[in-house]
């Protein structure tokens, strides 16, 4: 049975935890993912994000992490990161490992898009004209 490992985090995300966890003797590849905040957004500066999360968020991280593990076979871990955050920062590190890249590739894709869709994480923009705005309500 594929395991899995997820973590909501109000710091610096444990890369390293995550590659440990993930990775085996037994697998050639170990995808990352690690989304990173960026300077704009559909023609906006944006200067920092504040993420907020449901009560409940971790254990839809954890759900989500072990279907794409279950569906997949392949042992996966994720961790996002909330509270303020600057340009630079790193808000969601996604790790899988398999016996060969495409699989590896395939699965950390679906797991990234699984997160952004699924788990009831939320951010407000700052943008550089002193707006806000949310973004995944």
């Amino acid at each position: 049975m594929a395991e899995s490992l997820a973590r909501l985090v109000d710091g610096p995300i444990d890369r390293a935890e995550l590659e440990a966890f993930a990775a085996t003797d037994a697998d050639g590849a170990v995808v990352v993912f690690e989304g990173v905040i960026r300077d704009h957004d559909h023609g906006s500066a944006v200067t920092a994000l504040d993420y907020s999360a449901h009560p409940d968020a971790e254990r839809f991280l954890r759900d989500i992490c072990a279907r794409v593990a279950s569906g997949s076979g392949l042992r996966v871990a994720a961790a996002h990161r909330i509270g303020h955050l600057v340009v630079g920062d790193v808000a969601l590190v996604a790790v899988v490992a398999a016996a060969h890249r495409a699989e590896a590739f395939a699965t950390c894709a679906e797991l990234v898009d699984a997160i952004k869709s699924g788990a009831p994480i939320w951010k407000r923009q700052l943008l550089a004209d002193g707006a806000t705005e949310w973004v995944g309500l």
